[in-house]
């Protein structure tokens, strides 16, 4: 894996240099040479609520142990945090953060000797008339004492120049040096010790202390950074071997590794349930053809460049410029931060050709009839589709804390998207159960009668819509393992010819419900609410009841619309050719919610959207174009 993110920063081209790394950086001290300092300035996109700043590509950057060596105070140069450089929201007892200021107008007057320009730097941060005029122009504008900070002198960043490049390498291997020298006057009976780096293969010294991976501060990351290698405490070492010789990477290694990390977590992260799914691919791939957009992002329906990209693959590139798409490959972690350590959750890789076709499946087998019957729902994204195991987040619930109960899912079923696996049955069970509190609790017939156009109305469509899409996914790919082929019957629309007994008896409460709304209107304790949990574990029980009572309401109906629901009463009990089951396992349950929904969504359907309905019939008054009351 190691080898792989530094592959990945070496064919992007990344800052892969020891002592240098991209940085993002939010303010910047804009200076003239003529009249000195001018204002502060935001940079990156201050439209954005969180504006991280703006992404310098090489940065100058000091190790952990660099920035201890001797025992002395140190920071980085020309970009620190608004504290350190301006002493910014800094009170009189704080000497460490007075003594780093001091440190850091040193280094500019050092390489100020060399490089005029961060003399002219150096002098102005001396001059402490103006830096309270920084201090207060940061209060104003709302900065952070943690936000980076750094220098435009004369409408140019100093970091962007080469001039201070050199003085850069000398002073780290000063510092270097000194490390060198302590450790030779306490190990100098030992030899030193040559590994075989991670990385590169090579007979190696390696690094102690490993540079943190930066951006999981949202997924239980610090907000300095959190280290992927590490063995500070005795029982995480083996062989006598000390801090990282447990895994020995050199200091190139350990640079080239994390400059890929680090700007996959910034470009190619998602996410995802508490964690983030960073992924890549071993020859670039745009956004178009990019099927981990497609999958983690809703949209509206299957877009036309995911449907050829499979005609494309196995018809080759035409032309020198297309990319053989077929012959990629693709890499993808999952990562999370603890206790300021990077924690490799899951590591998957595979062929781009595979990847394309198990998603393209995917969203095939999640492909779900809309609710309100005018069309397939959207097809949702993946967090939106593991966020339907749950409970509605209740308002003021911290998003972490409310998703953590479907942690282990999340992986699950992103594994079941990218592999092409089976949905296990513990997600079956969630969504059972999820699914009938939410139609017991009345909220699903207030979604049927809504006209209301709000967010609350979308929020829970989409959760109904991704229930019946994981139930419709599940019993295709048993059936599919199990060499059924259940998958050519199970469709995204009604079947009425669907053998199961369960899917027939959640169609007939369906009718039997709306049968009851013609006759009577809306009732408080309705067919649904009333009987819907025990018909679909007991149906024998609660259906035979209710079709005698439909009798009743069939004579309240005229009488067209009567010979309607007779009608559809009568067509799903010859499908119960052993009549209705006394029981049902909680996969049967699954099927009882399907074909209850997807009955519900064909009643629902427009006259203008129901094909079988001929206008003949529209004439008929025996078979009447049903619509809901």
């Amino acid at each position: 894996m190691l080898t792989l993110l530094a592959d990945y920063a070496t064919t992007q081209r990344l800052e892969t240099e020891p002592g240098f790394r991209s940085k993002f950086v939010r303010w910047a001290i804009e200076l003239n040479s003529k009249t000195g300092y001018l204002q502060v300035t935001e940079l990156g996109d201050i439209s954005q609520k969180r504006n991280r700043g703006r992404e310098f590509l090489k940065c100058p950057d000091l190790s952990q142990p660099e920035l201890i060596a001797g025992g002395k105070s140190k920071c980085h140069f020309l970009i620190e945090t608004t504290n350190v450089i301006a002493l910014f929201n800094v009170g009189d007892e704080d000497n460490k953060t007075k003594e780093k200021h001091g440190v850091f107008i040193k280094m500019l007057f050092d390489a100020g000797q060399e490089i005029p320009p961060i003399a002219f730097i150096s002098q102005v941060l001396q001059d402490m008339d103006t830096v309270k005029r920084i201090q207060n122009e940061l209060q104003i504008k709302k900065a952070k004492p943690s936000d980076k900070l750094t220098f435009q002198l004369d409408g140019d960043f100093i970091v962007d120049s080469e001039v201070w490049h050199d003085w850069w390498r000398a002073f780290r291997n000063s510092i270097k040096s000194n490390i060198t020298s302590n450790s030779h006057r306490i190990e100098v009976n030992k030899k030193p010790k040559l590994m075989r780096c991670y990385v590169t293969g090579e007979l190696i010294k390696p690094v102690t202390t490993h540079t943190k991976i930066i951006g999981l501060v949202g997924v239980g990351g610090q907000p300095g950074g959190d280290s992927l290698i590490s063995f500070d405490k005795e029982a995480f070492r083996s062989y006598g071997l000390e801090q990282s010789e447990n895994a020995a990477v050199s200091e190139v290694g350990m640079s080239a590794y994390v400059a890929g990390l680090n700007s996959l977590i910034q470009k190619y992260s998602y996410t995802f349930a508490n964690s983030k799914f960073v992924y890549w691919f071993m020859e670039n791939v745009d956004d178009k053809n990019n099927p981990f957009l497609m999958l983690l992002e809703d949209r509206q329906q299957l877009e036309l460049p995911v449907q050829n990209l499979m005609r494309q693959l196995l018809g080759r590139p035409q032309t020198d410029e297309f990319i053989d798409l077929g012959k990629n490959r693709y890499y993808g972690l999952i990562i999370s931060g603890a206790a300021g350590r990077v924690m490799v959750r899951d590591y998957m890789e595979g062929s781009f050709s595979a990847l394309t076709s198990n998603v393209q499946q995917w969203f095939e087998d999640i492909e779900i009839i809309s609710l309100s019957g005018y069309s397939h729902a959207k097809l949702l994204g993946m967090e939106r589709i593991i966020t339907s195991l749950m409970s509605p987040r209740k308002p003021g619930q911290n998003y972490e804390d409310w998703i953590k109960p479907v942690s282990s899912e999340r992986l699950t079923l992103l594994h079941a998207a990218i592999n092409g696996s089976i949905i296990p049955f513990s997600i079956l069970c969630k969504v059972v159960i999820e699914n009938k509190k939410f139609i017991l609790s009345g909220e699903f017939e207030n979604l049927l009668d809504s006209r209301t156009d709000d967010a609350s109305t979308h929020n829970y469509y989409s959760i109904i819509h991704a229930r019946m899409s994981l139930i419709k996914a599940y019993h295709l790919r048993k059936q599919k393992k199990e060499g059924n082929t259940m998958q050519e019957i199970v469709q995204p629309n009604l079947n009425e010819n669907y053998p199961d007994p369960a899917y027939q008896c959640g169609r007939l409460l369906a009718v039997l419900a709306e049968l009851q709304r013609a006759a009577l209107g809306d009732v408080s304790g309705g067919i649904i609410q009333r009987y819907y949990a025990a018909a679909s574990i007991t149906p024998t029980l609660v259906l035979g009841r209710l079709i005698r009572n439909s009798q009743f309401h069939l004579t309240k109906l005229q009488f067209g619309l009567a010979r309607w629901f007779e009608n559809k009463i009568i067509g799903i009990t010859n499908n119960l050719k052993n009549g209705i089951p006394a029981a049902f396992s909680l996969e049967e349950q699954s099927l009882f919610a399907l074909g209850y929904y997807q009955q519900m969504a064909d009643l629902y359907t427009p006259k203008s959207k129901k094909s079988q309905i001929t206008n003949e019939q529209e004439h008929n008054n025996d078979e009447p174009n049903y619509e809901p009351v």
